[in-house]
């Protein structure tokens, strides 16, 4: 072997074995939530119909140098969407988002982990159909699809709310109108 070859192979073997250290560094709090961010995911509601067809395309990413991650979310070409910051609260030691939709009303929440789950608690502010509460589960399934089940607090009782099965689509664009 001549020393170039002997050079650019040990470049490559060091390139290789310090390839997982490259990752882009994300909060150790916000750590659950790498499996998801990157991608852009598209998922039909469970009472969607061919008729009536219900589709919500979510793009998460990492922002803030790791310290945050946004999700930005658009349904059925941006009739409804919203965009959501999560980011680990020193103060109350617990992951806290806010919600900002385009139906004008705003949540804040928290989310912890429970087993394999993600669970997520908000308070709604403003109009939303008279719902002042949102409980959802998160679930990254061992096929890679992500499944979300929420129930609504309104009128004082809680009422089931959606469910949606999202698969990874990299294509798929979030839109506003």
């Amino acid at each position: 072997m001549t020393s170039r070859t002997l050079i650019a192979l040990a470049l490559g073997c060091a390139w290789v074995l310090n390839a997982g250290q490259n990752e882009p560094t994300l909060a150790k709090q916000l750590e659950p939530l790498r499996p998801m961010i990157g991608k852009t995911w598209t998922g039909k509601f469970k009472d969607s119909t061919p008729e009536k067809p219900t589709t919500d395309v979510a793009k998460w990413e990492r922002i803030l140098n790791g310290q945050a991650v946004r999700i930005t979310h658009s349904i059925n070409d941006g009739i409804y969407g919203g965009e959501t910051i999560i980011m680990w609260n020193a103060k109350t030691k617990r992951v806290e988002y806010d919600y900002f939709t385009t139906a004008g009303y705003t949540t804040h929440g928290t989310m912890v982990m429970e087993g394999q789950k993600i669970v997520t608690h908000e308070d709604v502010a403003g109009d939303a159909d008279g719902i002042t509460e949102v409980k959802a589960e998160l679930e990254l399934l061992p096929d890679g699809h992500m499944h979300v089940v929420a129930q609504y607090l309104k009128k004082g009782a809680w009422v089931g709310g959606h469910e949606v099965t999202y698969e990874a689509t990299p294509k798929a664009e979030v839109r506003f109108k």
